[in-house]
């Protein structure tokens, strides 16, 4: 019978779990290698705290993680803190007031793990790996061009090929439908059925609204044919000008890149409450879900500012290419110089703490794919 103390020091609380090698391994190297890419396109690290204080965490861009943020004293102060559940709010702190005379526009990067108050998409998981990119005090389509196209590096890092970036404009549905029109009753049953997607109901409770919002329906898919079928459209002056910086900033990236796949969805509202313009999210084949997403907010001191959020503890999952070095098997008694001329190849080394009659043996039980004999490694 087992020992209940050692299943009580073995559990974790639900959605927490440990990270093991040789999985501990990739999520580092592959985590590195997204914010080396990050660096070289001039986005600078930054690293904030796990714990803050409620009421700036929680401020502006915060407001919409709240339901997600674990609450604690402490017993310092006595005042409530939150463990972050997102670190795109905090970044947008940090610019307003650490970095408030920065040159703009800044190019921050992060990367670490927030904590969910109850996990929600891929899986129950309640601690989280993000990283991402902020671009901040510029609003032009090229700014949020730039945005994906450095994300797209990101994943190519990873060895990830086939992903495609999801366009949204939140606020254009909004600009169409004159909610004065509806009774709170239909409006909100309207809304549900563009969440849906469902044409019948729509038609149903769109009232004069009903023809345009079927048509953007319809149009949903690949960006050239999103943008073919959109124009055509009898938008509003507002709606117009949406519709075109969408436009706009599609073509920014198509200048760049014709490879990413783009799509747009003209009538997704949902989860982009603090968003203000153009939001994006990310998806890899193979992966169900999104593994990223983000969009045009404005920062804590009313910057206009762009940001993309990656997981990549869920991207990893899909990653065919090996993130670790092959490991060599140094029998006891080699030099350091040795070791070091290894390392310098790419290799990780495992040295022999003591002699034995069979090294090979050894190096096959410790899951080695080379031993070094005689000045020169060997295939085990």
């Amino acid at each position: 019978m087992i020992d209940d103390l050692e299943i009580s020091n073995a559990l974790l609380p639900v959605g927490f779990c440990d990270v093991l090698p040789s999985d501990a391994e990739i999520e580092a190297r592959g985590l590195q290698n997204m914010m080396d890419i990050f660096a070289i396109y001039g986005y600078e690290r930054v690293s904030p705290p796990l714990l803050e204080f409620e009421r700036s965490l929680l401020a502006y861009a915060g407001k919409g993680i709240a339901e997600q943020t674990f609450r604690i004293m402490d017993p310092e102060t006595r005042y409530m803190m939150g463990v972050r559940a997102d670190i795109t709010p905090q970044i947008a702190r940090i610019a307003a007031t650490r970095l408030i005379n920065a040159p703009r526009p800044l190019r921050l990067s992060y990367a670490g793990f927030c904590i969910w108050v109850k996990g929600a998409g891929h899986s129950a998981s309640r601690q989280i790996l993000q990283t991402g990119i902020e671009l901040i005090g510029i609003d032009n389509a090229q700014a949020d061009a730039e945005v994906i196209l450095v994300t797209a590096q990101a994943l190519q890092a990873l060895g990830i090929q086939a992903f495609s970036f999801d366009l949204m404009m939140p606020q254009l549905v909004q600009t169409i439908i004159q909610s004065d029109q509806f009774s709170p009753t239909q409006y909100n049953a309207l809304m549900r059925a563009l969440d849906r997607k469902d044409v019948s109901a729509v038609s149903y409770y769109g009232g004069t609204f009903s023809n345009i919002l079927i048509k953007m329906l319809q149009a949903a898919g690949p960006a050239e044919r999103a943008i073919h079928m959109l124009q055509k459209l009898d938008f509003s002056v507002e709606a117009r000008y949406m519709f075109d910086r969408l436009v706009a900033s599609v073509k920014a990236v198509q200048k760049q890149s014709l490879e990413i796949e783009l799509t747009i969805d003209p009538v997704e509202f949902r989860g982009w409450d603090y968003h203000t313009g153009l939001c994006i999210s990310v998806y890899v084949e193979g992966i169900s879900g999104e593994v990223g997403r983000g969009g045009r907010y404005i920062s804590n001191n009313q910057e206009p500012a762009c940001g993309l959020t990656l997981r990549p503890d869920i991207l990893l999952q899909s990653v065919d290419v090996p993130l670790t070095k092959p490991k060599v098997f140094v029998p006891y008694g080699c030099k350091i110089e040795d070791l070091n001329r290894l390392h310098e190849k790419g290799y990780i080394t495992l040295m022999g703490l003591m002699a034995t009659d069979d090294a090979r043996k050894e190096a096959q039980r410790l899951n080695c794919q080379y031993i070094y004999e005689h000045g020169s490694l060997r295939d085990l």
